[in-house]
Formats: C-alpha cells, sequence, structure tokens
C-alpha cells in the first residue's frame, strides 16, 4: 500500500484514446517528472509526456491529477489519455515506471479501493460483473450491486441477526439481572423472519447465475427438421447452411445471442441419427456433448412427418431434463399433435411453429425467459444474488439458521443455538469482505485484469 502503482487501464489495441492510470503517494511527484503541462486539481490538462532522461517528447495527452480521499482508490491518482498506439502507451508506461511506480497487479486498483474502505467486497466483485456484462440486464444488476445494493440487504440481515444474538448472549451471560427475557417462543418468530430474508435472496442465485453467465442452449433433433433454421431465426441472420439434405450440418455451431435480455449460448449441432459417415458421425458425438452440458434442450421435431424411432430415442434420452419442444412446419399437413409428445415427455413445454413462415419464435423466447426466471423473480428485480461464492455462503448461513431455529424449537440450550447464530453472522459478512480471510481477497482479486 506503501508503493506506487500504474498500469495500463484500457484494452490492448489500437484505439483513438488510451489510458495510464496511477494511484498511490507519490503519483504527483512523478505526473510532475513526465507530464509538461498545468497540473490542477481534478482539471483535465493538455500537456505532452516527456521521456525524464533526456526531456524528448512521447505524445501529446490530456492529463487529470485527482487528490485523494475523493478518488476511486481514496489514494492520490493519475490518469494520462494517451493515443491509443501500443507504442505511445508502452512508452507512456515505461516512463512512469521509471520514476518511481511500479506495475500493478491485476485488479491491483480495485483491492486498494476495498482495503481503503471505498468499496466492500460485493461491491468489488460486481466490478468483474460491469466489464464482462452481455447484456442490459447483466449490466444493470451489476451495476445495482455496485451502487451498494446486496450490500445494503445484507447489512440489513447482519444487524437484525447482531440485535437477535445480543439478546441471547446477555441472557447466558446476565441471566439474575434485571433484563428482558429472551423467550424461545419470540427466538423462533425472530430466527424465522431472518431465515426468510436470507431464502428470499437465495431464490434469485439460479436467475442471477443464468443473467451473468448466460444460459447454455442445445438445439437438437434428427436431420432436416429445422434446427439451423432455428439458429438462424434467433439469431436474426444467416449463420447455420439450410438445405433439403439429411446431414448438411456437420459439426456444432456455437453463436451468443441477447434474447429478453438474457446471454444465450445457442448450439445448433448435428442431427442425431444412425449414420456410417465418420464425420458425421463425429458431429454426433459432439451433439451429444452438447446436450449434456446445456441448460436447457430445445428438441425440435418435424409435424409432416410420422414419429420416428430416432424422434422417440431422443425424447428418451431428454428425460426429465429442461426441455422445449418445438412442433415444427406447422405450416404443412400435421400427422400428429401435442397430445403424443406430452404422454412422453409430460414435464416438457411444446410449442407448435413454422420457423420458416416465421410462426411461434415470439414464444421461444418468452418461454427462455420463463425458465429463467423460474417464476420466482420479475425482470426489473435488480437484487439478484449472480455470484458463485455469494450463493455458498448465503447457504451456509439458511443452513445455520435453519439449525437455530430447529435446536430453538427443540427448546435447546441457548448456548448451542448462540453458535448457529454466529456462524450464519459470520457467513453474511464474508460477502462483504467483514469476516473473509486474506485467501479468500487474494483470489477474488486475482480475477481482474489488469489496469482495474
Amino acid at each position: 500500500m506503501e508503493d506506487t502503482i500504474a498500469a495500463i487501464a484500457t484494452a490492448y489495441g489500437e484505439g483513438g484514446i488510451g489510458i495510464i492510470r496511477v494511484s498511490g503517494p507519490e503519483t504527483l511527484y512523478i505526473l510532475k517528472q513526465v507530464f509538461k503541462g498545468t497540473i490542477e486539481n481534478r482539471r483535465m490538462s493538455y500537456g505532452h509526456i516527456v521521456n525524464p532522461q533526456d526531456g524528448s517528447v512521447i505524445d501529446e495527452v490530456l492529463s487529470v491529477y485527482m487528490k485523494a480521499p475523493h478518488t476511486y482508490t481514496k489514494e492520490d491518482v493519475a490518469e494520462i489519455n494517451c493515443h491509443g498506439s501500443s507504442v505511445s502507451l508502452r512508452k507512456t508506461l515505461e516512463a512512469v515506471l521509471r520514476c518511481g511506480a511500479r506495475l500493478a497487479e491485476p485488479g491491483e486498483f480495485t483491492k486498494r479501493a476495498f482495503l481503503n474502505g471505498r468499496l466492500d467486497l460485493s461491491q468489488a466483485e460486481a466490478v468483474i460483473d460491469l466489464i464482462k456484462a452481455k447484456t442490459d440486464k447483466s449490466f444493470d444488476v451489476a451495476l445495482e450491486q455496485l451502487s451498494g445494493g446486496l450490500s445494503e440487504e445484507i447489512k440489513k440481515i447482519r444487524s437484525q441477526l447482531m440485535d437477535l444474538l445480543v439478546n441471547v448472549t446477555v441472557n447466558i451471560d446476565y441471566p439474575d439481572e434485571d433484563i428482558e427475557e429472551l423467550t424461545y417462543e419470540k427466538m423462533e418468530k425472530e430466527i424465522s423472519y431472518i431465515g426468510d430474508m436470507i431464502e428470499k435472496l437465495l431464490l434469485t442465485a439460479d436467475s442471477g447465475k443464468l443473467i451473468r453467465e448466460g444460459l447454455r442452449v442445445a438445439i437438437i433433433g434428427k436431420p432436416n427438421v429445422g434446427k439451423s433454421s432455428l439458429m438462424n431465426e434467433l439469431l436474426k441472420e444467416t449463420r447455420a447452411i439450410v438445405t433439403e439434405i439429411p446431414g448438411t450440418t456437420r459439426d456444432t455451431i456455437e453463436e451468443v445471442v441477447s434474447i429478453k435480455n438474457i446471454p444465450v449460448r445457442l448450439t445448433d449441432t448435428a442431427g442425431i441419427r444412425e449414420t456410417d459417415d465418420k464425420i458425421e458421425k463425429i458431429g454426433i458425438e459432439k451433439s451429444k456433448k452438447s446436450f449434456n452440458e446445456a441448460d436447457l434442450i430445445i428438441f425440435v421435431m418435424d409435424s409432416s412427418r410420422e414419429i420416428s424411432q430416432e424422434d422417440r430415442e431422443i425424447m428418451e434420452y431428454i428425460g426429465s431434463r429442461k426441455a422445449i419442444v418445438l412442433i415444427n412446419k406447422i405450416d404443412l399437413r400435421k400427422s400428429w399433435g401435442k397430445e403424443e409428445i406430452e404422454k412422453i415427455l409430460p414435464n416438457a413445454s411444446i410449442l407448435e411453429t413454422s420457423i420458416l413462415q416465421r410462426e411461434g419464435v415470439d414464444k421461444i423466447e418468452e418461454e427462455i425467459l420463463n425458465l429463467v426466471y423460474s417464476g420466482n423473480v420479475k425482470q426489473n428485480e435488480s437484487l439478484l444474488v449472480t455470484n458463485v461464492r455469494h450463493k455458498e455462503l448465503l447457504e451456509q448461513a439458511f443452513s445455520s439458521m435453519k439449525d437455530a431455529l430447529n435446536m430453538t424449537c427443540g427448546r435447546e440450550a441457548m448456548d448451542f443455538i448462540e453458535v448457529d447464530l454466529k456462524n450464519a453472522y459470520d457467513s453474511l459478512g464474508a460477502i462483504t469482505g467483514e469476516t473473509v480471510s486474506d485467501d479468500i481477497i487474494n483470489e477474488v482479486f486475482s480475477r481482474f485484469c489488469l489496469g482495474k
């Protein structure tokens, strides 16, 4: 923390502008050595970056100096806006390092913001999500967490849990004093209430994970039933080759698309069937692999042809997995209807479509949306648990609260109940970084990119 750190804060490659970020106690001294121009607190200034050894001009820049503590890291910070050439950025960074700064580690700027109390750990993790957001919804959720939405909810729960812990401890340690007696009935009510608050957050975790990481969707079916047409329609572009020849798709085709503000990783698979073609066999094996890894299966069937043994084998393969069955080509003569599929896959969502006629595609997108939110969370709700670490800690806290409730109902000694309440309190504190080890902190910030 005593070092002054520097790094390139913009993505590698050519661009109009590239930024060098500097943070630490020697920031102003270093900036004066390399920047020739006016330096005023929080005022962008025009000037030149020069080589501190011989005074030669490196680049024409805009620079700003920001005095602590009102900065991202709560330290003195400077940002140098160079031309976005990799040469300019490299030479400017070298000049800064030559004057006493050291190269920042990945995520070290945000780590300093955390250690200096500018952000808590959940807000720091939201910075990563903000950078990696692929849709408006994932961006909004990350922004809400960065602004402290999740932190405030966790602190609210911990505050109520602390009040309960204090009452339990006082009743254990000072039973003869003139204090309000904490009855088991009152404890049951308070523990249940706090447990419900934790559970409410946990219910958002599955939806949050899909919004953050995306939904993996495998489009499967026999050859020539409309899988590639569906892929092209969802992508709004021609990505997969469509012909009337069965087996046209020999390999899996993967693309990422935003559907109803949900990042979806679509995989168009080779048609699953018996074949002697070695290349097609490889494609079919990859299709099965995509099937096993998918969060959702879209099974496309041709309603103009009778249900075949291959169709039935695929349905058996789907079993109880989350699936949408598309009865496609309804514009042609139908040989069967929904009832046939409902008998075999009672838990699947069944839709009738004509992909070539663009009928029913909106219904597919709505079903994907329903799957993500599972009827538990509204799309406009921003407070979602999106981080796996947060989910695991909430599960630990919820488990401890359940144990505490069971012992309270069983009228066990308060000393044992106190232990579980304290465990829940610590688990929640680990989300915001108040009760977390250095190893966890280092692990979190190692996932950041350089310069952030």
